[in-house]
């Protein structure tokens, strides 16, 4: 090739290159709407740019690339806290972190790139384009939530939240629903996205496109009215180190903790007392071999450790906390069970709701017999695999209520953590965030907002080692204790709205708005032609 030739195509080489190097970068930007980033402006602005690379990509499989490597970019920041769970175990080295976020993120990211296809079968028209860029990212995060089990974290939708003192767009969420939040956004992002084409030719427009989202992200807080809550409650963050949960020689003095913040000298008709996963080291129900109990506990038997636990609520109160229960063939164990048992004062257990959504590799080795004889293993030591329950249930307390339980990433799944035929009082959301860092329990305490707005219920966090928070129904957190601090909360339970339209729907709500979006990008298109 002659030397002025390659000359003049290096230029359009790199012009081609460009699209490809600015969308993982675009996708970055994006995540940094998240906790404990929280800048919302730049996901407008990184998601503006994907609706910009997928309406000007010249075929739809250039469109799906260009989304994917969007996508590569944006989970590999937003779920980054995945890569300190490696810090924490020695089944595998530290570094397997950052390549396990990596591979993660070569999955999630095929979901926008299906919201990237399909603005990119509507570019005849921008604002077909962006319509139809809207219904397809609620589509695809609503696969999201439940293709291969489903990992719905961090949606779209975070970035429509305000601070802790105000929920933002989010106070839409009970007509709406997670996803279509999303979906909204991403409208958002795709206004800006049109302003900025019709800056020059149409000033008065695109300003008027760029203000309208900045308008929606800052809306102020609607005042909500409504009786205070009746439930006095002692919720308790005992600030455990993820280095020292599992040890047995730590176990005393982690009860120790838990005991002091509950608070047993105050007395009460009836309390609630909120401990969080991991909560006990015991096996709390009987039946179990004898030298279970010895050789994994400290109260030495089933029957002491719920006594124990009796003396330091007092006989007024209920706690909810977590622990461990096995399942047994003879007296062999072949599969645990991450529960939440309710312990009265007299040491009785009165019910009890056990983990439905496990974490893969965390809590169970999927297909265990191809994959255990490769090397691999979970990420908590041990070939124990835990076993699911059966899904939303309603915890029938008596005086403390109906509690809707959901055990740390369960909260994250929306229209998936109410038992609709039985409608809670309140969601409790223990969780053991310890293994995620700084950026994993913002981000998580986030979702659990969502979850409180979309379905007009208080959500009550107890954490082993932050964030612990008390959210009321209008997803608003009254009160926190940020990692890693130690103590405990007191006040009265937020009283629940009633069921708003998503907690009567559910997800079908979503997807009809998706559906509303499709239809007039069409109709747009079909007015272009005519």
């Amino acid at each position: 090739m002659p030397v002025a030739a390659l000359t003049q195509s290096s230029p359009r080489r790199l012009g081609r290159a460009v699209p490809f190097l600015a969308a993982p970068l675009l996708g970055v930007a994006a995540a940094c709407g998240f906790q404990p980033i929280a800048l919302w402006p730049l996901t407008l602005l990184g998601t503006a740019g994907l609706i910009a690379l997928s309406a000007g990509a010249s075929g739809p499989w250039r469109a799906l690339l260009l989304g994917w490597l969007w996508g590569v970019g944006h989970f590999c920041l937003g779920n980054a806290w995945i890569a300190t769970a490696f810090t924490y175990q020695a089944q595998m080295p530290a570094w397997l972190g950052g390549i396990a976020v990596f591979l993660l993120s070569l999955y999630l990211a095929v979901y926008p790139a299906l919201a990237a296809l399909a603005a990119q079968l509507a570019r005849r028209r921008p604002l077909s384009a962006v319509l139809a860029f809207a219904g397809g990212w609620i589509v695809s995060e609503w696969l999201r939530g439940w293709v291969f089990t489903g990992f719905p974290w961090n949606p779209l939708a975070v970035a429509a939240l305000g601070g802790f003192g105000r929920a933002g767009l989010a106070q839409v969420l009970p007509w709406t629903g997670t996803y279509a939040l999303s979906g909204l956004v991403a409208l958002c992002a795709g206004l800006w996205w049109l302003g900025f084409g019709l800056r020059v030719a149409r000033p008065a427009l695109a300003l008027v496109l760029v203000a309208v989202p900045l308008g929606a992200m800052l809306v102020p807080q609607l005042p909500r009215g409504g009786e205070a809550g009746t439930l006095p409650f002692t919720l308790v963050q005992p600030g455990i180190r993820q280095e020292t949960l599992d040890d047995p020689l730590w176990f005393e003095s982690h009860f120790q903790k838990l005991a002091r913040y509950t608070m047993p000298g105050r007395s009460a008709a009836r309390r609630l007392v909120l401990w969080p996963e991991s909560g006990v080291p015991d096996y709390l129900r009987d039946g179990y071999p004898p030298f279970y109990y010895a050789e994994t506990t400290f109260a030495g038997s089933p029957e002491l450790a719920r006594r124990r636990i009796g003396q330091v609520i007092g006989p007024g109160s209920l706690l909810l906390t977590g622990a461990v229960d096995l399942e047994l063939s003879g007296e062999r164990v072949i599969a645990a069970r991450n529960v939440v048992s309710a312990v009265d004062g007299a040491g009785t257990i009165r019910a009890g709701y056990a983990k439905a959504h496990l974490v893969p590799y965390g809590e169970y080795l999927p297909m265990r017999g191809l994959l255990q004889p490769l090397g691999l293993s979970r990420l908590v030591a041990g070939s124990l695999d835990f076993w699911p329950g059966p899904g939303p249930r309603t915890l029938d307390l008596g005086a403390w209520g109906r509690v809707g339980v959901q055990i740390c990433y369960e909260i994250v799944f929306s229209g998936e953590v109410v038992d609709r035929a039985h409608r809670p009082d309140f969601l409790f959301n223990p969780s053991n965030d310890g293994w995620f860092g700084p950026s994993g329990p913002p981000q998580h305490l986030a979702q659990a907002r969502l979850r409180a707005i979309e379905e007009g219920l208080p959500v009550l966090r107890a954490t082993t080692n932050g964030i612990s928070a008390v959210v009321d129904a209008d997803g608003i957190v009254r009160q926190s204790l940020p990692r890693p601090v130690t103590g405990g909360l007191e006040g009265l339970v937020p009283p629940a709205h009633a069921p708003t339209l998503f907690a009567r729907v559910g997800n079908l709500l979503p997807l009809c708005w998706a559906a509303v979006l499709l239809v007039c990008a069409v109709l747009a298109l079909r007015l272009r032609r005519s």
